[in-house]
């Protein structure tokens, strides 16, 4: 869903709310003052120099101790984690080693229109930022949770429709912590592990009567890899490119075992009307073949080093990027990856370590089924 206006075919501004380059030059190294980004990517930057002889992670095996497309082992609550289980079964493209793929012919185009000299920025951490959370909350719920009427507004036509089990006090992204809310996109993100179903509504707002309003939802099958019975190709969901955004979240408990088996999620702040599976939408107007398409797949290269010195979290999260790599999911700010708001982040080291990996480092995965409407 193109969150930013009516148009759901408009090229979107950078949300202003998020967390951007006020925190990034509080804590970033002075070494590292690039990580947030500027208007050019012409004048390169110092990288931050690894520790010598650094090792790379290994790729996990896809079978060590993962279970795919099944959730009913996954605690209960806010930020609950799943325990190990992941959305969809491991042939899906979420869940698939992409390590080895060809590498698309226009890949240098691509990465330099996003910006060769900018590095990562968590778009996700610990504390507040303009009195909210930092990132994308979800809440896991049991079967016994309620289903609640859902009003949907601008993408009704595009939505799978209700009831949808939200609690009332589902956490909402962007909401303060003093109860009021501010800009920003209002995913609300609900998984049934029961049911093996994810519920996302953007734009959401909780009504009197224990409803909510959205302007449109999504509701997709964690066990199946028909991921959205309900929708259709060019169809929208409550993101921009038709993806579920849950999945491709960075969240501490993976990031902290070591080890991430899925592909991640990620912005960039011009995309072109276009999409490639598993995306099923574009936002924008801009028809270069230069510039990405929702659901284009990037990649950390394999002669990227990872520094032994980096955190446990930034290492898994890297290798992530080398083995499953990221999806191009919504406009904002170029090379923003998206994660769940979490007490245990170090933003510090995320900042700095994350931000220390450049556009260059990148390549784009070959598209194969580009829908250019």
């Amino acid at each position: 869903m193109n969150q930013y206006s009516n148009d759901p075919h408009a090229e979107a501004p950078a949300p202003a709310w998020r967390w951007r380059t006020q925190l990034a030059a509080a804590v970033c190294l002075a070494a590292l003052s690039a990580c947030g980004g500027g208007a050019s990517d012409a004048t390169p930057s110092t990288p931050a120099t690894p520790s010598p002889q650094p090792t790379p992670t290994p790729a996990p095996p896809l079978d060590s101790g993962a279970v795919y497309g099944n959730l009913r082992g996954a605690s209960l609550g806010a930020g609950a984690s799943l325990n190990g289980a992941l959305p969809f079964p491991a042939s899906n493209a979420w869940n698939t080693d992409i390590s080895g793929s060809p590498v698309d012919p226009n890949s240098n185009a691509l990465i330099a229109s996003i910006g060769l000299t900018r590095g990562l920025h968590p778009d996700f951490g610990a504390g507040l930022y303009e009195g909210a959370p930092i990132g994308i909350p979800y809440v896991v719920v049991a079967s016994t949770q309620p289903k609640v009427a859902i009003t949907f507004t601008d993408y009704g036509d595009e939505s799978d429709p209700g009831p949808y089990p939200v609690p009332a006090n589902a956490p909402i992204e962007g909401q303060q912590a003093n109860g009021s809310a501010f800009g920003g996109d209002r995913h609300v993100l609900v998984i049934d592990r029961d049911a093996n179903r994810l519920y996302e509504i953007g734009n959401a707002y909780p009504q009197g009567n224990g409803s909510w309003q959205a302007s449109g939802g999504a509701v997709f099958h964690l066990d199946s890899n028909t991921v959205r019975p309900g929708g259709q190709p060019g169809w929208t969901s409550a993101d921009a490119a038709g993806l579920p955004i849950f999945p491709g979240l960075v969240r501490y408990d993976e990031a902290a075992s070591g080890v991430i088996r899925h592909a991640l999620r990620f912005t960039v702040s011009t995309t072109r009307r276009a999409y490639v599976p598993p995306a099923t939408h574009w936002a924008s107007s801009n028809t270069s073949p230069n510039v990405p398409p929702m659901g284009m797949r990037v990649r950390l290269k394999a002669g990227f080093v990872i520094p032994a010195s980096f955190s446990t979290e930034s290492k898994a999260i890297l290798q992530s990027m080398k083995t499953y790599g990221m999806f191009v999911a919504d406009n904002g700010s170029n090379w923003f990856v998206s994660g769940a708001p979490d007490e245990r982040w170090n933003n510090e080291r995320l900042l700095s370590e994350l931000g220390s990996v450049k556009g260059a480092d990148f390549e784009v995965v070959r598209m194969d089924g580009l829908i250019a409407p």
